[in-house]
């Protein structure tokens, strides 16, 4: 079947300057053309826009994935485990233990209070009493302190905190944060996250080191007279330590909003992909 140039040129708008249009002459269907046109790896896009409105006729939907022997992005995404299974893990015990402690926290707190004037409903303490809820969270912190460490200690081995949490880079952090800010943070890729993610993961992994040194300083201050002192003394100690759960819980409650507004993170969380 012959093809005049015109026909040809409203076939392929995006071809770029200098395309040889005398390859029409040696080539019998758009078939051959097209495929000698979109094998150069310039044209990948090209060819990716021309498949995706072919298929919006013909019932594909995206780039073929015989245009270069690969499998589109979304389909190997859904094939392939973004939270490997000790991710997964960490996490939920992590969500467990974090709420346990900081309810039972709360009860501990309102025994003493360490602002005048600022205590917890007991609706939202665990314990119903002081030694309750001493115990609540003595039995907790060992949860936590132990999946902590295990979470760290993989992400090191494993290189996933380099992969996925570091470098953060101050220009594309002013980026995400201005985006965040304006509501148009992309969510595209749940394999990669933004600095603002990164940052706020790279916080809480630190924040959750202070809560637990502030909290031997604050149970152990004779045992641990070192902690004490960076802490500031026994009382620094409980303020230091009633902070740190402070951002615990900002960091709990922006999470559960993230998750709500992007569900698809918690089925990451559950079924890994």
């Amino acid at each position: 079947m012959g093809i005049r140039a015109g026909r040809l040129e409203r076939l392929l708008p995006f071809a770029p300057t200098g395309f040889d249009w005398s390859l029409r002459k040696s080539m019998r269907s758009v078939g051959k053309l097209k495929e000698k046109y979109f094998q150069q790896p310039w044209n990948r896009d090209v060819h990716a826009r021309f498949t995706q409105q072919q298929g919006a006729g013909h019932g594909t939907i995206g780039p073929d994935p015989s245009a270069n022997g690969q499998l589109p992005r979304s389909l190997h995404m859904s094939r392939t485990n973004i939270q490997p299974l000790w991710v997964r893990t960490t996490h939920w015990i992590n969500a467990l233990a974090v709420v346990l402690m900081v309810t039972s926290g709360w009860q501990i707190y309102d025994a003493s209070p360490v602002f005048a004037g600022l205590k917890f409903p007991a609706s939202m303490t665990l314990g119903g009493w002081l030694g309750g809820a001493l115990q609540w969270h003595f039995a907790f912190m060992w949860l936590l302190v132990a999946n902590y460490l295990v979470y760290v200690v993989l992400n090191i081995v494993s290189r996933r905190l380099w992969r996925r949490l570091l470098p953060i880079r101050p220009g594309s952090l002013c980026r995400d944060l201005a985006a965040a800010l304006r509501g148009k943070l992309a969510h595209e890729d749940p394999a990669r996250y933004n600095a603002v993610q990164k940052l706020a993961y790279v916080v809480v992994i630190v924040d959750i080191a202070v809560v637990i040194l502030s909290g031997l300083a604050v149970w152990k201050p004779v045992q641990f007279p070192l902690l004490r002192t960076l802490m500031g003394g026994y009382d620094n100690a409980r303020v230091v330590h009633f902070f740190a759960m402070s951002v615990l819980v900002a960091f709990f409650v922006v999470h559960v909003v993230m998750v709500a507004l992007v569900p698809r993170s918690l089925l990451l969380m559950i079924r890994g992909r």
